[in-house]
């Protein structure tokens, strides 16, 4: 049974839009794309090569299918242990205004997102992971279907952009279970979610 995962850079303040280039998403009017290309360095390299040594299938909203799709097949080194797999292994979207997903090894999902996750978790396997997809993550986030967080904290504040973190859902609490940080000053942590969120209070007893 694989576990899903997610994987997001974000910003200090919670931004997610577009970190890979100026025009990768400029949705909403969003002019700070690319913004975590000045911090790339080794470390930041090889947690992802670790990240997707462990994948056996995507699951991606339609906007980061498309951006992926643009991109990725015109990365044809078989040793890239990024680009090999994204092109390779099974890519689920969820969409419902995409008519086909024609990329290699590709299928559009339509159903409701619970009944879907749930099926791709019973499928063998370590990791369905999911990468960007703002919008789904957001719903798999509020829905309790995330299993596993690597959340990868740029230091920059933008001000504006599509936030990872969703109104509304179940107020739920997560472990650590990994962490380290990069020579640039990026912050690499590892969650899972371990049950409701607890609550208490520092005032004094009277």
């Amino acid at each position: 049974m694989a576990k899903l995962t997610l994987t997001t850079f974000m910003t200090l303040d919670g931004v997610m839009q577009a970190p890979g280039g100026t025009e990768e998403d400029r949705t909403d009017g969003f002019e700070y794309g690319g913004w975590s290309v000045p911090f790339a360095d080794e470390e930041f390299g090889r947690f992802m090569d670790e990240v997707f040594g462990r994948v056996d299938s995507f699951l991606l909203g339609r906007r980061t299918y498309e951006i992926f799709a643009a991109y990725w097949p015109q990365v044809t080194d078989e040793n890239d242990p990024i680009a090999s797999r994204l092109n390779a292994l099974p890519k689920y979207v969820m969409s419902r205004t995409l008519d086909k997903a024609e990329w290699n090894n590709s299928t559009v999902i339509r159903g409701d997102l619970t009944e879907e996750v749930n099926r791709l978790k019973q499928q063998p396997g370590r990791e369905v992971q999911v990468h960007g997809s703002a919008r789904l993550a957001q719903s798999l986030i509020a829905l309790g279907l995330v299993d596993e967080v690597n959340l990868l904290v740029f230091p920059v504040f933008l001000g504006k952009g599509r936030r990872l973190f969703p109104d509304g859902g179940t107020p739920t609490a997560f472990e650590l279970t990994g962490h380290r940080t990069t020579s640039t000053g990026v912050t690499i942590q590892t969650y899972r979610p371990t049950g409701p969120a607890e609550f208490g209070t520092f005032a004094l007893g009277e």
